[in-house]
């Protein structure tokens, strides 16, 4: 006999994070939308913020994404005025990242729309259940699940 689920339910991990992060991801997306930048733009922009001029490879690996996803990401920024890349000076193949003054602005005006929503979220969770979630979630982005060659070979 099986238990009754609720559709779309899955046994799988992937799945179920999936179906969250895309419920969540669509309520930060409106929650930002006044500010015309979607979540993951905002927490591009937060990452450049908070990492002191960046080399594109350093918040690729903060995010966890790969070279061409985050220079995706980055196109629309730069274009708006938002973001700009300029050189390394020790080493002018690398590239680094910073907000403009422009991005500074749209970065708190983003800020602000973000707190509202993060209240409201943590006041339907709970805080301590909210802190508990982002403690368990960046445990498993931290996991090393590279498939053992032996395994994938199969």
């Amino acid at each position: 006999m099986t238990k009754a689920r609720k559709p779309g339910f899955s046994d799988c991990n992937n799945a179920t994070l999936r179906r969250a992060a895309r419920s969540l991801g669509r309520f930060y997306d409106d929650a930002l939308a006044p500010s015309g930048l979607k979540s993951t733009q905002f927490g591009l922009i937060f990452q450049i913020h908070v990492s002191d001029e960046p080399a594109m490879g350093t918040i690729a690996e903060a995010l966890i994404m790969d070279l061409s996803a985050l220079g995706h990401t980055l196109k629309p920024l730069i274009r708006d005025g938002y973001v700009e890349t300029f050189p390394d000076k020790d080493d002018r193949r690398v590239k680094r990242v910073r907000l403009t003054p422009q991005g500074d602005v749209k970065l708190d005006e983003a800020l602000k729309l973000w707190s509202v929503a993060q209240r409201q979220f943590e006041e339907k969770v709970g805080a301590e259940q909210a802190a508990k979630l982002r403690a368990a979630l960046d445990v498993v982005a931290d996991l090393d699940l590279e498939m053992p060659a032996a395994a994938s070979s199969n």
